[in-house]
């Protein structure tokens, strides 16, 4: 009972009135404090930062110029081939020599170049019009290698000025020798079609291949150049591989496109 009595007592005068009340401990307030100093630093980030993404295209090396496809003017049979595969030659070089019925006509080069590829063979009767070769238009050994890139439509317009891009080249092991590197020169803004792409290359088949997904767009890569690699070209790793590069050599581009803010992307 003297128990019970204390109780009643005690809440009818309750103590410690005069005493500040504790709202949170000093760890509180610090967790409070770093959790604002967080949110303030990403709201900042979030529209004053930049993140960078980038884009995996399709590639070949090429010298700038291209390549076009020679086809017979005549109808006829290839009685002789004049020029064999990786020739350099003059513009009007002879390539082969075709018997029609009002004689023998010879076939020969549009512009100077390296020949990539030799369709006619000797006997073979061709028509007007007939694929017989494909020329890279190259004049010099020395002339430097580019890589065309051939990115998704959509991508091209993200595509910065002398943005870096990384090549994976296909006769290259990437886990020994690295990648290559190189920055973009130009950026085509008309999708190619597959003829448009076979026309600049030479090559029928890699124009199918490089359309198959739909119509990209060409990146022409200027390769960084460096004497002390044996490839002439710089690369990942302090060497690169022990051999020069070819031309009309497949490679995976990784394409560098042009930052954005954090903010763009919550936004519609």
């Amino acid at each position: 009972m003297q128990f019970r009595q204390q109780a009643l007592a005690k809440l009818q005068s309750p103590e410690e009135l005069d005493l500040p009340v504790r709202l949170a401990r000093p760890q509180g307030w610090l967790a409070l404090g770093v959790t604002v100093l967080v949110m303030a630093a990403a709201s900042v980030w979030a529209v004053t930062g930049s993140v960078a993404s980038t884009v995996a295209a399709p590639a070949v090396l090429t010298h700038g110029q291209g390549s076009y496809v020679l086809q017979s003017p005549v109808a006829g049979q290839v009685t002789a081939v004049l020029a064999r595969q990786g020739q350099r030659l003059p513009a009007a070089a002879p390539v082969l020599k075709v018997r029609t019925a009002q004689g023998t006509s010879v076939v020969r080069t549009v512009a100077a170049g390296r020949v990539t590829a030799l369709a006619a063979t000797l006997g073979q009767i061709v028509q007007t019009g007939t694929d017989v070769a494909a020329v890279e238009k190259v004049a010099h050994a020395s002339d430097p290698l580019y890589a065309t890139v051939y990115v998704p439509a959509e991508n091209a317009a993200a595509i910065p000025a002398h943005a870096s891009v990384d090549l994976t080249v296909s006769s290259v092991p990437a886990q020994k020798y690295g990648v290559l590197r190189g920055r973009v020169k130009s950026v085509d803004r008309t999708a190619q079609s597959a003829q448009s792409v076979a026309a600049f290359l030479g090559d029928s088949q890699l124009g199918e291949q490089l359309t198959r997904t739909g119509r990209p767009v060409a990146v022409l890569v200027e390769l960084d150049r460096s004497a002390r690699t044996r490839s002439g070209y710089r690369w990942s790793t302090a060497g690169g591989p022990p051999f020069r590069l070819d031309s009309m050599t497949l490679a995976s581009a990784s394409v560098r496109l042009a930052g954005r803010r954090p903010v763009d992307w919550l936004l519609p």
